[in-house]
């Protein structure tokens, strides 16, 4: 009976038939040896016959033993066939777990980016009483450096001290490299000193590390050093570093000879490539870049990008198109760089055009993009365009961060919207130095001085550092409110306090201020103190003493600032302008026609006014004496139509004499 009730049950598990037919053979050929578990290990396919031969390895008794539990943690941490949960358990279950274990599911996890487990784990290594070597630390150091834990790394560093391995090459770079992470440059540099020898990884550690902190100057110099007191030759590492902190300070001469040692002793590889092609094109040399991207034997989307990206900053738009056009792969860095040149450029239409065609096909803009949108929007002053992209960012969830929020709120101030970018301000959940100053900036720019003012207190309560551009703000908000003393001081707490040299946007704006408030003596002292390097720069100071003088009828100090002007061979019509109006103010008629013939014998004319109206979302441009609009020969039809109407309006109340007066 027992036979016929079982017998049916057999069909319905075959599954776990084959499991037992494959455990049994491993029973067969498995000698619960540890020398055999090891041997199987090694030759494991698939997680499914490890955790089988596991369970073999626990029906041994054999689970705690030193070689089979290191080849089980071996094979589970590996990131192709493994299964890391599975490693961490075996570690867990594990008594007297070997280094080796230890350093092999730190790795594991550091490269999968479970930093935090990483420490972790180190952690319970050094309450365990197991010694760390030089292949524990590097993997630790670097995820503590992207956590950025700064007192676990400084505690790390006393770890490595205490058990000898502070000379360690290996450990020592791995050091560098966390406090490069950190922006400790101070701390890189002094492990870098105290090395007794230093390899080639040593040099691009430093050298890379000053990149990444932003200081240049100090890159190029560790590479200078490389060079005469190493015997290590610059290999590709080392090149592609240097090569970006030439590119950052627009150093063409060392990049130019560190191409010609890359001709000389390197092949010139995809990375070399790009970041020679980078460095030419940043540096304003096109013909050389374009050479070098032609010569490419496989070109990737990056340099694609750089020669694109080259060509935006030298303004070649259309010749940045084409070659956009025809880059086989196209990825959001590369459609973002092509938005914003022309964002840049003021063509806005094929800004948004272009941006249309990125949605239809497919690819989902970053907040990148529509940042420069949001920018480009702020300049015109396109509203509308500016809500759509803001709804855009909503519907299509890109997170409201200190960036986009900056540009949001940039955007509605220059439309005139300051109390939505007010509170996209209040929304902002974490704030930085360019936001503060985006609302600052609005505010004062909009005419609440009062406000901005009381915001650039709240700003420095807050921990935050104003910078040049926050001053520029809180400066023409007083100028704007006539507030004489204050923006003294803060003229005075910008260079005093904050060290920050006033630029001629600093001067513009005090000159301005004290100009409206007619302390004419007081702005024409402060002139003096500008930096002559560059007469054409210091135009505009001159240009709004002048219109102050106009303002007040002071044609004494306008007159001294005219003869500077003369001195100066400009050719701002707008200064011409304010000069000629200013000796008209005076009743000089003699001096403006004067003015006026300078202005025809240098072929200096008027420029022309422009202004701007959105309407349905598209910017029509009107410029005086030209056919600006599409729509021109609609408009002036519709003016004729008006003046026959008005015309004809008026003879009905006026008899044939005034009618005849009327005629044009």
């Amino acid at each position: 009976m027992f036979a016929r009730l079982r017998a049916p049950l057999l069909p319905s598990t075959p599954r776990r038939v084959r499991s037992r037919r494959f455990l049994s053979s491993s029973s067969d050929s498995v000698s619960p040896t540890p020398t055999s578990f090891v041997s199987h290990l090694k030759s494991c396919k698939s997680l499914r016959q490890l955790k089988q031969i596991h369970a073999r390895v626990f029906r041994a008794g054999l689970e705690q033993h030193e070689n089979v539990l290191n080849k089980l943690v071996a094979f589970c941490a590996d990131p192709c066939r493994g299964d890391l949960r599975h490693a961490e358990r075996v570690l867990g279950h594990a008594i007297d777990p070997s280094l080796f274990v230890y350093n092999v599911v730190i790795k594991a996890l550091a490269k999968r980016g479970e930093l935090g487990k990483a420490v972790s784990v180190f952690r319970k290594l050094r309450e365990r009483g197991v010694s760390p070597d030089n292949f524990t630390y590097p993997y630790v150091l670097k995820a503590i450096g992207r956590l950025g834990a700064v007192d676990e790394g400084e505690k790390v560093h006393g770890y490595v001290v205490k058990s000898g391995l502070e000379f360690d090459a290996y450990v020592c770079n791995s050091l560098m490299d966390m406090y490069a992470e950190f922006g400790r440059t101070a701390s890189m540099e002094r492990v870098f000193d105290e090395m007794p020898e230093r390899d080639v990884v040593s040099w691009n550690v430093v050298i890379s590390g000053y990149v990444r902190c932003r200081r240049f100057d100090d890159a190029v110099g560790i590479f200078e050093r490389m060079l005469v007191e190493s015997n290590a030759r610059p290999d590709e590492a080392t090149v592609v570093s240097t090569l970006s902190a030439c590119t950052a300070l627009k150093s063409l001469e060392l990049g130019m000879d560190i191409h010609d040692y890359v001709n000389k002793e390197l092949i010139c590889t995809s990375i070399i490539g790009n970041a020679l092609l980078d460095m030419y094109s940043k540096c304003g040399h096109l013909d050389v870049a374009r050479k070098i991207f032609d010569e490419m034997p496989t070109k990737n989307v990056i340099c694609w990008t750089s020669m694109i990206s080259g060509y935006v900053n030298c303004g070649q738009l259309d010749e940045a198109r084409e070659l956009f056009d025809r880059s086989p792969v196209k990825d959001i860095v590369l459609w973002t760089a092509m938005i914003n040149g022309y964002v840049q450029f003021n063509r806005f239409d094929e800004a948004i055009n272009l941006f249309q065609e990125l949605q239809v096909r497919g690819i989902k803009p970053d907040k990148f993009t529509t940042v420069a949108l949001l920018t480009g929007c702020a300049q015109c002053g396109a509203l509308e365009q500016g809500k759509w992209i803001h709804r855009y960012i909503d519907e299509h969830g890109i997170q409201l961060d200190a960036v986009v929020g900056t540009a949001l709120i940039d955007m509605y101030a220059k439309c005139g919207c300051i109390d939505k970018a007010l509170d996209i301000f209040y929304r902002l959940r974490i704030h930085d130095t360019a936001s503060w100053t985006a609302i600052i900036c609005g505010l004062a720019m909009n005419g609440r001085t009062g406000e901005a003012l009381n915001l650039f207190i709240e700003m420095r309560d807050h921990g935050f550092k104003p910078d040049d551009v926050t001053f520029i703000g809180v400066l023409s908000a007083c100028s704007h409110g006539g507030l004489v003393k204050e923006g003294r001081r803060l003229f005075s707490l910008m260079t005093e306090t904050y060290g920050i040299e006033p630029k001629v946007e600093h001067y513009g704006c005090m000159i301005d201020l004290l100009g409206r408030v007619g302390l004419l003596d007081e702005a024409e002292k402060l002139i003096e103190k500008v930096p002559n390097e560059n007469d054409e720069i210091a135009i505009p100071l001159y240009g709004a003493l002048l219109s102050a003088c106009r303002l007040h009828s002071n044609i004494n100090i306008g007159e001294r600032m005219a003869k500077r002007l003369v001195k100066m061979e400009f050719n701002d019509s707008s200064i011409h302008t304010l000069l000629a109006n200013t000796y008209a103010s005076a009743n000089r008629w003699a001096d403006v026609a004067r003015v006026r013939s300078k202005m025809e014998d240098l072929g200096i004319k008027k420029t022309p006014g422009c202004s701007s109206i959105e309407v349905n979302g598209i910017i029509h441009e009107f410029t005086v004496g030209g056919p600006s609009s599409p729509e021109m020969y609609d408009i002036c039809f519709m003016l004729d139509k008006m003046m026959d109407l008005l015309v004809g309006s008026e003879e009905s109340k006026m008899g044939e004499e005034d009618v005849v007066t009327l005629s044009f």
